[in-house]
């Protein structure tokens, strides 16, 4: 981990969580997938294969999100975007919790909504990622959500949250995994951020010095959610 012994949470900025690799070369990648990842981008098809490879279930569990998503209606830009944190947090929070290993049969791997809500099993970064997702299908703009990477003060574990954005330079609310409710980043002193990122860009949170910006993409676990987010359509 990446977390400096003098290191201050720094969210107003954008901070959060693990290992940040060098840049590759995968211009355009998240614009490129701007749109997947969303209740409306499940095909027959991937319910037929998760269908396969989960068993029972799958079929109604993504067919409930997906009526969770049209029931939730989706506000005009900028209307009332908060009042949408909660009902899309209580609902994921609902999936059960697993490790990586438990569930995946790996020590780390960050999973699409699909998988999630298919599999019906999640660890921190899966919770954060399908309401990432949700949250921009319900029409919160990426610019107001960040994917935040942390490391708790208390055990030193990895976690990750999902962190909303009023407006530029405000105190995010975080909604985590961990806690049925939404507080404030200045609330959350158990959590140090180390980096965080969205679609646009990833930040790493230094101590004592300017953060630092990568192409989100040179993170391979994100990658390779994005590559995952591109094949879900051709089933």
């Amino acid at each position: 981990m990446l977390v400096g012994e003098a290191m201050a949470p720094r969210w107003v900025v954008q901070g959060a969580c693990a290992t940040v690799l060098s840049a590759v070369a995968l211009g355009g990648l998240a614009s490129a997938v701007a749109e997947l990842g969303f209740s409306r981008s499940v095909t027959p098809g991937l319910v037929s294969r998760y269908s396969a490879q989960f068993g029972r279930g799958v079929a109604g569990r993504l067919a409930g999100w997906q009526d969770f998503v049209r029931r939730s209606a989706p506000m005009p830009q900028g209307k009332a975007d908060a009042a949408l944190l909660a009902p899309v947090n209580r609902f994921f929070n609902r999936v059960p919790a697993y490790t990586d290993l438990q569930h995946w049969g790996v020590e780390d791997y960050w999973a699409t909504p699909a998988e999630t809500v298919a599999s019906d099993g999640a660890d921190c970064e899966d919770y954060a990622i399908a309401k990432f997702y949700t949250l921009k299908e319900l029409g919160i703009p990426v610019a107001q959500l960040r994917l935040v990477y942390a490391r708790s003060r208390l055990s030193l574990d990895a976690h990750m949250v999902l962190a909303y954005y009023a407006r530029p330079g405000a105190d995010p609310l975080i909604l985590d995994n961990l806690e049925g409710s939404i507080r404030p980043a200045a609330d959350r002193d158990d959590l140090q951020p180390v980096y965080s990122f969205n679609d646009e860009d990833l930040e790493l949170v230094q101590a004592n010095a300017p953060s630092i910006r990568f192409d989100p993409a040179s993170n391979r676990k994100w990658a390779g959610v994005l590559d995952r987010l591109r094949r879900e359509l051709t089933y």
